[in-house]
């Protein structure tokens, strides 16, 4: 009985002891505060203090990363030993309302005293003193990622060609402002760089043939410039390029292209109405590219083209007939979309191009001639015999079957366009191979 007190005893004795060895423990937090160098936070001071009207700023957020935060600066910390935090983000526009940009708002070189800065983002913030863009500050910023200089009317000059020394650039956008001069050559070594988007300036001169090194680019936007001259035949490296828009600048060459194969590409639209300008075009071909809509009037217009293949889309309407009218047509695959009616096609196109004539996997097209009979021309590639000429086929007014799943025309890259003797000339200006982009780009540009 004796012992067990005894062990009771010992056992309070320790858990107050305990207890009282944490209670004077430092806390980690106390003991390792998070701060920023004070260069550092002079530096975001002197940055903010350039840019808002409100002179109390450093006042209000002498702590910008912690206890005083402001909606357009964010922290990380940094790997340093004892650990301390790093403006990594500057962003001021329009969602953030106070404090406004003032009159006089500039961009201030004491952005170099935030090395760590990955992102800068400046909206509607240059509307009346004017701006320039410093080399020697951009050079300097080599942990930038994103850089954004949107809607600032009096940011003018031209762009530095040192912004080509930031390699960790992925994101430029310079967009909607008054920058003038050349798109620099040297931006081509930007190898990091994702979205490129000077629009809406007055750029001038050619597009640099450099641009072709951004082999990492997915969007470029150089449209409402007056950029002229020709298409570099260096776009044919921007094999990641998903959109391109060169709208309303005065760029030329287009009307001598010969070849556009563009096929597996995500435009669902329309055909692009800049197509039918092209009329030196030979082989035009838009395979799998979901393209929509009816087949449209002005590729009858091109009447040097040699092969047209839209398979593989989801067209609708009729096949028209002034498609049988191009002089040196020899290949036409419609197949595998949602075309439908009689088809009307000229018979003797249809007996010149025989099996090079693919409109199967549209069921809701038929002819009224039993075309498919001849020793030329493949079922696979006729439609079924129509029982209401000049109507609509369904499956209740159609002769024959329809083809089966297995019978449908393989994708183009395995049934692939072939030239005639007339189209095995070099292409003329400009190759543009099924290099992920968007046709966006051209619907003004001709």
């Amino acid at each position: 009985m004796a012992f067990s007190s005894f062990v009771c005893l010992f056992l309070v004795g320790f858990l107050v002891f305990a207890g009282k060895l944490l209670a004077e423990m430092p806390d980690s937090d106390d003991e390792v505060p998070l701060e920023m160098e004070k260069k550092e936070l002079l530096g975001i001071f002197e940055v903010m203090g350039a840019l808002l009207e409100d002179s109390d700023w450093p006042l209000e957020h002498p702590q910008p990363c912690t206890e005083t935060q402001w909606p357009g600066v964010q922290c990380e910390i940094g790997d340093e030993d004892p650990p301390m935090f790093h403006v990594t983000k500057i962003h001021i526009g329009p969602d953030i309302l106070t404090p406004p940009c003032k009159s006089s708002a500039t961009l201030s070189e004491s952005l170099l005293k935030l090395p760590y800065l990955k992102t800068l983002s400046i909206f509607s913030c240059f509307s009346t003193s004017q701006v320039t863009l410093s080399p020697k500050l951009f050079g300097a910023l080599s942990s930038l990622e994103h850089l954004a200089l949107v809607s600032n009317p009096t940011l003018s000059g031209e762009i530095p060609s040192s912004l080509a020394q930031i390699s960790s650039l992925r994101v430029l956008t310079l967009s909607q402002n008054n920058l003038q001069g050349k798109v620099p050559s040297k931006i081509g070594a930007l190898v990091s760089l994702e979205q490129l988007d000077l629009s809406y300036n007055n750029l001038s001169g050619q597009i640099p043939e450099e641009i072709g090194g951004l082999e990492s680019l997915t969007i470029l936007d150089l449209s409402q410039n007056v950029l002229e001259g020709q298409l570099p035949s260096s776009f044919g490296q921007l094999q990641l390029l998903q959109k391109i828009d060169l709208s309303s600048n005065r760029l030329g060459g287009l009307q001598h292209l010969e070849y556009m194969v563009a096929d597996s590409n995500p435009i669902k639209t329309e055909v692009p109405n800049f197509v039918g300008k092209l009329m030196n075009l030979k082989t035009l071909s838009f395979s799998e590219c979901g393209l929509i809509g009816p087949l449209p009037n002005f590729l009858s217009s091109l009447k040097n083209l040699t092969a047209l293949s839209l398979s593989n889309n989801s067209l609708t309407g009729t096949v028209r007939p002034n498609l049988g009218t191009l002089p040196s047509l020899d290949l036409l695959n419609l197949s595998n979309n949602q075309l439908s009616g009689e088809l009307t096609l000229p018979e003797d196109f249809i007996e010149r191009l025989g099996k090079r004539l693919v409109l199967r996997g549209n069921n809701g097209l038929c002819t009224s001639n039993p075309l498919n009979k001849k020793e030329n021309i493949s079922s696979h590639v006729i439609a079924p015999l129509c029982l209401n000429p000049r109507g609509p086929r369904d499956d209740q007014t159609l002769a024959g079957e329809h083809p089966t799943e297995s019978e449908r025309v393989k994708p183009l890259d395995q049934d692939p366009v072939q030239e005639s003797s007339s189209t095995g000339s070099s292409w003329s200006h400009v190759k543009l191979n099924s290099f992920g982009f968007v046709f966006c780009f051209l619907s003004m540009l001709l």
